[in-house]
């Protein structure tokens, strides 16, 4: 059906990785996406990473580790502590890991990853963006709001089976992309209005 085409076109990005400035993980309780990540700083597309995030701003606290619990099985107060251990955890080096562990959801990863850069005085011409794969387009759309000059990658990663072929063949695909969606354009209402002021 050419409509799931178009909506997988639209909430699934992935780019071809290449040597950036930084590689953003904008949260999660997925380990899958910052152990991508640290593949990537193997690879040496590039010497920062930069995790964010408290926990959802729904939930409250931080639920633990939602994959590979028991590799990563210690007590994680929040998003930032859990990414952070499974990058070292994959040989990335502590001192390329930055650190963001106030925001609560993908707005204020985006606005508080640019006040560190900021505070870093780092000058982000490119940059990668690991994250689930069906979250690949609204991580896109904020980061780009708060870093209008930079040119991303996204370089995703397939978490709870959910991927581009199959999302419209099982309920929860259903429900995860079609809540993307949705947010997509709920979200994003408001702060266009404000842009075209």
């Amino acid at each position: 059906m050419r409509t799931i085409d178009d909506i997988t076109n639209f909430i699934f990005i992935e780019n071809k990785p290449k040597q950036v400035d930084i590689i953003f993980i904008p949260g999660g309780s997925y380990a899958e996406i910052a152990e991508n990540a640290a593949k990537l700083w193997h690879k040496d597309y590039s010497s920062i990473i930069l995790p964010s995030g408290k926990y959802s701003v729904k939930r409250g606290y931080f639920p633990g580790p939602l994959s590979k619990a028991d590799k990563y099985n210690e007590k994680y107060k929040t998003e930032w502590e859990f990414l952070k251990e499974v990058l070292l955890q994959n040989g990335v080096v502590e001192t390329a890991v930055l650190k963001e562990d106030k925001a609560e959801f993908t707005y204020e990863n985006a606005i508080n990853s640019k006040r560190v850069t900021d505070e870093h005085n780092l000058n982000i011409k490119t940059a990668i963006i690991c994250c689930k794969s069906f979250h690949a387009r609204r991580c896109l759309m904020y980061y780009q709001l708060c870093y209008p000059e930079t040119e991303f990658i996204i370089c995703p990663t397939e978490t709870q089976g959910i991927n581009k072929e199959n999302w419209f063949k099982c309920d929860d695909g259903i429900e995860k992309v079609m809540g993307e969606l949705m947010r997509c354009g709920s979200q994003f209402k408001d702060l266009i209005k404000l842009l075209k002021q």
